[in-house]
């Protein structure tokens, strides 16, 4: 691995960020219950649908990485047959504009490659950047199926559980109605 491999693998205040092991090393840590299966790999909603790894529910979700022309970036999660209307989002977080983040960019503030992207990933912004937001719908549901930092597991975990997470790692979910 050359040093611009390297240096991609690295978050924005330099250090390495958290491993699939190391974060499920910490949700045992904090005694939160939950299961991981491995799979191929999932790079998208419709890889998730074809491959279904896990029981097909209300808790199979869809993560977004935004940004605004201010540099304010949003990790925003519902249900993946949930049809996210970008401009109204945007229009309901007095965001400005959004666009995805760039590939770069999710390394630096959450640690993951695309098809990765999940809200245990907010553990690797550590300066709390990323605003963390979840669908009025999701919050109902009793499990969540997210991926542990790596699109070739997916973590069972109890949607209380991960919003608990969420506010332990100072990322408290904002809960949004989608509909």
């Amino acid at each position: 691995m050359n040093q611009t491999q390297i240096q991609a693998n690295r978050l924005i205040d330099g250090s390495t960020p958290m491993n699939s092991n190391q974060i499920l090393e910490k949700l045992i840590e904090l005694d939160i219950d939950c299961t991981t299966i491995d799979h191929p790999p999932m790079f998208s909603v419709s890889d998730s649908k074809s491959l279904r790894a896990t029981p097909e529910g209300q808790g199979d979700l869809k993560n977004l990485f935004l940004k605004n022309k201010k540099g304010q970036m949003w990790l925003v999660s519902c249900h993946e047959d949930q049809m996210v209307d970008l401009k109204e989002l945007a229009r309901r977080l007095s965001a400005g504009r959004f666009s995805f983040g760039s590939e770069q960019r999710l390394m630096e503030y959450l640690g993951v490659r695309p098809g990765s992207v999940s809200p245990l990933a907010l553990i690797n912004d550590s300066g709390c950047a990323v605003k963390f937001i979840i669908d009025s719908n999701l919050v109902k549901t009793e499990n969540l199926y997210v991926h542990p930092l790596i699109n070739t597991r997916t973590t069972t975990i109890l949607t209380k559980d991960l919003l608990m997470f969420a506010s332990h790692i100072d990322h408290p979910a904002q809960v949004l109605n989608f509909d």
